[in-house]
């Protein structure tokens, strides 16, 4: 009997891979135009002369309550230019970045038909790390800055957790994210669990879109911490339910178990120094997953699927 389980098993995963791969195959032929416009180096090697055309090229990389001189004085500030020489040495080419990229935008596309892939501009933000990619209609602004390495020297003052994902690897993962909010829908988060499953929705449009990326890069996690909340769900989850946190209005609760933090505040001496921060968010993909597993559900009308619905029709049971 458990040779005949095993046997149904590996055919499902062997079926399963089959559909993934004639998927991607379909997803791999959609057109896609991806052009990164430098303006990183642009404004690095420009001088006074060139500032007009940079305007009129890059108007809304310029403020206009900033005269002509506060720019020029930012070409010659010793900062900017150490930066611009260290991204230069990081990104001579942007070819990685651009190759996932247009992968992405592939994916986008697929699910969403409607798509339209943007400009792709790059430039410097002082490591401006709360906002190192920024989405509208028509443009994707990265702040490649950002994505040195997570221990460059820039990033000597920032938390370790926070620029653990300051890497090249992780842009495409910060792109995705950002698509994912344009495309989410639900009424503003009231309970934990509306916050759980805004997050897991997030994460698994990043399945979707980004599937090139392991579970660890989508979620920002060492495999280290991923393993951890793999081998601790069940236990993340009985505390949850034991503690009737899930419907609880409790303010307090995000910057506990959703918000990025250096491990999850459970107020367990034994267990906080081990585990990962942000294990609401991974619940709440487990949740996801389990919903669009157990439902005939599309990507897009998923996302505008209310929290409460996802939850009591996901069916989720925790790894044991």
């Amino acid at each position: 009997m458990k040779n005949i389980f095993l046997l149904l098993c590996t055919l499902t995963l062997v079926v399963s891979c089959k559909k993934d791969s004639k998927l991607e195959g379909e997803i791999s032929k959609i057109p896609i135009q991806v052009n990164i416009e430098r303006f990183d180096k642009l404004f690095s090697e420009a001088s006074l002369k060139d500032l007009p055309k940079l305007k009129k090229d890059y108007p809304f990389m310029f403020s206009k309550k900033y005269a002509d001189s506060f720019w020029v004085a930012r070409m010659k500030d010793t900062l900017q230019i150490e930066l611009s020489k260290e991204v230069e040495k990081a990104y001579p080419n942007f070819n990685t970045p651009k190759a996932e990229i247009e992968s992405l935008f592939q994916h986008i596309k697929y699910y969403f038909p409607e798509f339209r892939a943007p400009r792709i501009i790059t430039t410097t933000s002082f490591v401006d790390y709360r906002n190192r990619i920024i989405v509208t209609d028509t443009i994707a602004l990265i702040s490649i800055d950002n994505y040195l390495g997570s221990d460059h020297k820039f990033y000597q003052g920032i938390q370790k957790y926070i620029r653990e994902d300051f890497n090249t690897e992780h842009i495409v993962v910060d792109l995705a994210r950002e698509y994912a909010k344009k495309y989410i829908y639900q009424k503003p988060n009231e309970t934990l669990l509306d916050e759980m499953i805004y997050y897991g929705k997030q994460l698994y449009f990043e399945d979707k879109v980004i599937p090139f990326k392991t579970d660890a890069e989508r979620i920002s996690y060492t495999k280290k911490q991923l393993d951890w909340a793999h081998a601790n769900e069940s236990y993340i989850w009985r505390y949850f339910v034991e503690h009737e946190l899930l419907f609880s209005t409790d303010s307090k609760l995000p910057s506990r178990f959703i918000n990025p933090a250096p491990f999850t505040k459970f107020y367990l001496e034994e267990i906080d120094s081990e585990s990962p921060g942000r294990l609401g968010q991974y619940i709440g993909w487990q949740i996801v997953r389990a919903y669009m597993a157990n439902n005939d559900v599309s990507l897009k009308d998923m996302l505008i699927t209310s929290p409460e619905e996802i939850f009591n029709n996901s069916k989720f049971k925790p790894r044991k």
